[in-house]
């Protein structure tokens, strides 16, 4: 359920139209007894002030999945930024952590090719022999 709603949460910042079909097979994916005590006293929860709206609220399942994708998506508060700007701001961290990544993995294979030059040095002696033996081609 998580990645579905992480997935769908995303797509709703990106202002796109967000179409769930088959909420029926959906479940909690984790094994915390914890979070399973926190969704029974969740359905525990009655709706007293309205009832034409039922005794019990939010027990279906594309209930519980709207529920939790609106918890996950940023409110649209004063001060809070639009799902605009939050997309922006991630898409920005996204690259800077891509150009991070990039320059530390360039360091390494330099760093690589010198330990090799490096080490060419010493071993030397070692593949002439292991050369005229036949190991090394």
């Amino acid at each position: 359920m998580v990645e579905a709603i992480s997935w769908a949460a995303w797509q709703v910042l990106l202002v796109q139209k967000v179409v769930v079909v088959g909420c029926e097979g959906i479940n909690i994916s984790t094994n915390s007894y914890r979070n399973k005590l926190k969704y029974l006293a969740f359905l525990r929860k009655q709706m007293n002030t309205n009832t034409s709206h039922g005794p019990y609220h939010f027990r279906s399942p594309s209930s519980i999945f709207r529920l939790t994708a609106h918890s996950v998506l940023p409110q649209d508060q004063a001060g809070h930024p639009g799902p605009l700007q939050v997309t922006a701001t991630l898409e920005e961290k996204r690259k800077e952590k891509a150009k991070m990544h990039y320059r530390k993995k360039k360091q390494l294979v330099r760093l690589r090719k010198q330990a090799v030059k490096n080490m060419e040095k010493k071993i030397d002696k070692y593949t002439e022999v292991l050369s005229t033996h036949g190991l090394l081609v």
